[in-house]
């Protein structure tokens, strides 16, 4: 088991809370997806698997250790967690910083030790398996949306890690390059990556996990099930928020039926003969 979190609680300033009582358990080579509306914690969950911010009350485990401010403290085990545990932000101005792209993907190999000849080797590589070839010699800065994105995942990947933590992975992203991350994340877990995804974008959920857990606006975790069990529980969906509620009068009569933002809506009419 990678990950083993028993009854976490996350406060920020310890007034506003994040999180509240969450269970959950991982394994190797897991495809998880934590579903849920904006604000209700998702990110915060997966700062907390990063070990970016530490539980307020509960603990967090993960590899056998405890995910603590003393813990990460340690070379030792701060250089293990960081080879194994990569994580991709919601925007990814957050993580791209370097004055050049070719040099951001190199950055996370060189802080682990390796060689720059190695690096930068290894950096090419992963330009040109996600066709950033051409703008290796840009700043990150003044690049589009999508291709920041695509920058942001390559410098993770560059250091290889075993465990993906993805936030909103398609927000902002066009069709084309959906369906490219899609097919990138089926590859990684074809070849036994962890991947561990928060959204809100249920149109991909089947794709991209084998296992979904619903958070509510309550902070905690309200269900979990298969992709497909999740997106069948329509009474579900509407009460945390993920879908909504449209109401219309329809030959005489008053429906509502919950809409899911993938879902293309229409009416069909009986044909007279």
């Amino acid at each position: 088991m990678i990950y083993d979190l028993r009854g976490v609680d996350y406060a920020f300033a310890d007034q506003i809370t994040a999180l509240r009582s969450i269970h959950l358990q991982v394994g190797a080579g897991e495809r998880l997806a934590i579903v849920g509306a904006n604000g209700c914690g998702k990110s915060t969950l997966l700062y907390i698997l990063d070990g970016l911010l530490f539980p307020t009350n509960g603990e967090a485990w993960a590899y056998g250790h405890r995910l603590t401010e003393e813990a990460l403290g340690e070379v030792s085990f701060t250089s293990f967690f960081r080879q194994r545990v990569g994580l991709l932000f919601q925007n990814p101005d957050v993580q791209l910083f370097c004055p050049t792209v070719l040099d951001e993907i190199a950055f996370g190999p060189l802080q682990l030790g390796r060689p720059p000849e190695e690096a930068l080797e290894q950096s090419r590589e992963m330009m040109k398996m996600l066709g950033l070839e051409k703008i290796g010699q840009r700043s990150p800065h003044q690049i589009s949306g999508g291709e920041k994105k695509k920058v942001a995942l390559a410098s993770m990947l560059a250091v290889n890690p075993d465990v993906l933590l993805l936030d909103e992975p398609t927000g902002g992203l066009d069709s084309r390059t959906q369906v490219w991350l899609v097919e990138v994340l089926s590859e990684l877990h074809s070849i036994g990556k962890t991947i561990i995804t928060a959204t809100h974008d249920l149109s991909i959920l089947e794709e991209i996990a084998d296992r979904a857990l619903v958070m509510e606006e309550s902070h905690t975790i309200t269900a979990e099930g298969s992709p497909k069990e999740i997106l069948d529980d329509l009474r579900l969906l509407l009460r945390v928020n993920l879908i909504h509620e449209h109401v219309h009068i329809h030959e005489g009569f008053l429906h509502s039926h919950g809409h899911l933002h993938f879902f293309t809506h229409r009416h069909d009419h009986e044909r007279k003969e």
